[in-house]
């Protein structure tokens, strides 16, 4: 009763969004629902400000239905599969995070920019946006503002994305009897997971794909995700030691805030499908899960529009924009480039 007194009402509020948006996205497949949801939040958000008792709600919407909907989609995905994409899009990943951090370093030295707001817009473009970002704050000791201020910035640049790069993958030629290849791009050039899934769930809607470029996509990011871990670790390191060099106690590294448990759902999701699968269960069971995760994936894009503050963000200055803006472009052309070069178009 407790959670329903203190949640229900931002759910409500959620879902409420996401069945106009759900029918919306089937009814114009070159949108998508998800992409809708999270307009429909912006422009409520513009004009609600204080939103009480639906604040939390709303928050737990954002964050752990949609990781819900991401263990979700673990189930009907035999886990070999996953495990060769993981391998497949392994160099992409490696590529696109070492651009992200080599460029908001060089930035930070030449705008003089803070050093924690270029390591979180930095880490948060390259890994998993907002994830990444709340995992790495703590370890280098950023403030509130620093942290808004770069999850600000990584949403711009995440719903940019959602809404400009299915159009941008018709107009390169990606492949769109399948959604593998855009499936990689999706999963290694957006930056927060939310996004990854809009993306890819609107190619689906597009090209009458099911769910291939949404599996696809997922697993990937999930694989990309995974380097929050040795990031962290070495983040951790360096101020440990500056920390000691100054004589003042260090942020411990703490591996399970680092590590999202999510992920370990999400293989155990794939794990019970893949047993499943071997014993002769048919695939078609799993495809009411499959629907649920994306109704999720729809309800979780309204909250983050409705958590958005773009005027916030306008007010906030141009430096970090202008990081978020270079990583988010190197990323993407480095993406491309890869893909091209492997043969994944």
């Amino acid at each position: 009763m407790k959670f329903i007194k203190n949640k229900g009402i931002g759910i409500l509020v959620c879902f409420a969004i996401a069945i106009p948006s759900w029918l919306l996205g089937k009814m114009i497949p070159i949108v998508g629902g998800a992409v809708i949801a999270i307009i429909i939040g912006m422009v409520i958000a513009l004009f609600w400000n204080e939103k009480g008792r639906a604040a939390d709600g709303i928050k737990f919407t954002s964050k752990f239905i949609l990781q819900a909907a991401i263990v979700l989609l673990g189930f009907g995905m035999d886990l070999g599969v996953v495990l060769a994409t993981g391998k497949q899009s392994l160099p992409i990943i490696v590529c696109t995070i070492a651009t992200s951090l080599i460029i908001s370093w060089i930035l930070h030295r030449s705008m003089k920019v803070t050093g924690n707001t270029a390591v979180l817009v930095g880490v948060g473009s390259s890994i998993c946006g907002g994830s990444a970002i709340a995992a790495t704050a703590p370890v280098v000791d950023a403030d509130d503002d620093e942290v808004a201020q770069s999850i600000s910035v990584i949403f711009f640049f995440n719903v940019l994305a959602a809404l400009i790069f299915p159009t941008l993958g018709k107009l390169i030629g990606f492949d769109t009897s399948s959604g593998e290849a855009f499936g990689v791009f999706a999963g290694t050039a957006v930056n927060d997971t939310s996004s990854v899934t809009a993306t890819a769930a609107t190619w689906d809607s597009m090209w009458s794909l099911g769910s291939q470029t949404l599996d696809k996509a997922v697993t990937v990011k999930l694989t990309r995700t995974l380097a929050i871990i040795p990031i962290t670790l070495v983040l951790s390191m360096m101020g440990a030691k500056a920390a000691s060099e100054q004589g003042a106690g260090g942020q411990k590294f703490s591996l399970k805030r680092a590590f999202p448990m999510f992920i370990l759902y999400f293989v155990i999701a794939s794990v019970i499908t893949t047993i499943a699968l071997a014993l002769g269960v048919p695939s078609d069971v799993f495809a009411p899960l499959k629907e649920l995760s994306k109704f999720c994936i729809v309800m979780a894009m309204a909250a983050i529009g409705l958590n958005s503050n773009v005027i916030k963000l306008i007010k906030s200055g141009s430096k970090p924009l202008i990081i978020g803006a270079c990583c988010w472009a190197g990323i993407t052309v480095v993406s491309l480039v890869m893909q091209h070069v492997m043969g994944i178009m």
